[in-house]
């Protein structure tokens, strides 16, 4: 898949907020419950990388945890535009806390720990807007908030190969079970925020 620019991300979400069909109270419940899990995870990744900073000295680690944190926020703030508050988790302090230690925990344990966590929380959302985007018909009722997900993918996945590419050579043992433990506690926020 290749990388969309933020740029593109911000042109799609102002072209989808002049829309005519952009009223959140008419959505189907379960796309503002994904659009409300979208929310969540973009908060999180924003104090994943913060937790990452507060953390690594590693010159490495803090040029690509500053560059992908700007990203997640320009996220999060396209989907606070298109999402009313109303519609948004009550429990974003929860998910605030839980990224901030999911980026500061590795950031102790070096490098090759930060980038294997954004490994796995970045396939984790790869596939969380896939299944989203598979929902929605590109020509459909909803294709310039599919064309939204979409480009938001794209810079996931931006993000993933990134670091996939910077953790040099094979997950194993501890580093291991820690990105499984990620993807469940991944699944288990999406699960909840998708209802509160």
């Amino acid at each position: 898949m290749s990388r969309v620019p933020l740029q593109a991300v911000q042109q799609t979400s102002r072209r989808f907020l002049s829309s005519a069909r952009f009223t959140a109270s008419s959505w189907p419940d379960w796309l503002v419950a994904e659009l409300r899990s979208d929310h969540a995870g973009e908060c999180g990744a924003v104090m994943i990388y913060r937790g990452i900073l507060s953390i690594s000295r590693d010159k490495e680690v803090r040029s690509f945890a500053i560059e992908h944190l700007e990203t997640e926020q320009k996220h999060v703030n396209v989907i606070e535009t298109i999402l009313p508050e109303e519609y948004r988790t009550r429990l974003l302090p929860v998910w605030r806390v839980a990224g901030w230690i999911t980026g500061a925990l590795p950031a102790f344990l070096g490098p090759r720990w930060v980038f294997a966590t954004i490994d796995a929380v970045e396939t984790f959302v790869d596939h969380h807007y896939q299944a989203q985007i598979d929902k929605l018909e590109p020509n459909g009722e909803h294709g310039e908030l599919r064309q939204l997900l979409v480009d938001c993918q794209a810079d996931e996945v931006h993000h993933r190969d990134d670091a996939r590419n910077r953790v040099c050579g094979d997950v194993q043992g501890l580093l291991k079970g820690w990105q499984w433990l990620v993807r469940v506690g991944s699944d288990a926020a999406v699960f909840i925020a998708r209802r509160v």
